[in-house]
């Protein structure tokens, strides 16, 4: 019973985040959110770099808790918080990483466990 209960929340959360977001929504103003932005994603980690012109990243937020998904086999940025009201998080160049994300652009420099993340998408 637990099972259907976890599905059913599941597809619900889904068909809300769906029916929710147009384009012309702002993440910043939803508690939920998802939204695929299409444009230039770059991963880079050691030896390995992948690059893609035609890339994309799907965008979800359930509060305000960011979760980016890339295409093209980059590992997914997740758990990522935004302020509420807020279209940008910034930990400052210093340690180099900043997403800036709203109703038509998503630009993400992304430092994180020795990897590095970019983005430069509009939906």
């Amino acid at each position: 019973m637990k099972k259907v209960f976890k599905l059913f929340g599941i597809l619900s959360f889904i068909l809300l985040t769906l029916t929710s977001c147009s384009k012309d929504d702002d993440p910043k103003d939803n508690i939920l959110f998802a939204g695929t932005y299409k444009g230039k994603i770059t991963y880079i980690k050691g030896l390995k770099t992948i690059s893609k012109a035609k890339g994309s990243v799907f965008v979800s937020k359930v509060g305000d808790t960011y979760s980016f998904k890339f295409s093209d086999d980059i590992p997914p940025l997740r758990g990522i918080k935004i302020e509420k009201g807020e279209n940008k998080f910034d930990i400052g160049w210093g340690k180099g990483s900043i997403i800036v994300i709203d109703e038509s652009k998503l630009n993400i420099k992304m430092i994180k466990d020795s990897a590095f993340w970019t983005a430069n998408c509009k939906r």
